[in-house]
């Protein structure tokens, strides 16, 4: 076999591609939750908290601060200023938490699919008395 074969082979193979998909959407479903974390949960949050809270902004400048420089992440940043960025830190945080949750909803669901379907798969087959019941009957009317 090719080396190109065996690699077609692989490539191709279910487990492959379905992983590959799983990247892709993966990828999309983060920027979703990303998009819910930035654009929904912390305004609520900031509401909540009685003020407008923007968590990108709170951060420690490691090094002074030149003069006329805002104190904002992205004017640090390009200023070449080293900033302990903890409110970044503080935002991917409740992200995964989020995430995190959505999955173990989503995983719950599944199994209790799953479940649901092994039971009516379990109530469809007769018992194993019934079974042997019917097998002897055929034999004696074989008979």
């Amino acid at each position: 076999m090719s080396l190109l074969s065996e690699f077609k082979e692989f490539a191709l193979k279910g487990n492959v591609m379905d992983l590959a998909i799983g990247v892709i959407i993966g990828g999309a479903f983060g920027k979703i939750t990303t998009s819910l974390v930035e654009d929904i949960m912390m305004p609520l949050f900031a509401a909540l908290m009685g003020g407008r809270m923007d968590f990108s902004n709170l951060l420690l400048p490691l090094a002074p601060v030149p003069a006329g420089v805002p104190l904002t992440y992205a004017a640090l940043k390009a200023a070449g200023v080293p900033v302990l960025a903890y409110g970044n830190f503080i935002t991917i945080v409740i992200n995964f938490i989020i995430l995190a949750f959505i999955i173990f909803m989503l995983v719950k669901v599944m199994n209790r699919l799953r479940r649901q379907s092994e039971a009516q798969v379990i109530e469809e087959q007769p018992s194993e008395e019934v079974q042997l019941l019917r097998e002897i009957s055929a034999k004696l009317d074989r008979r």
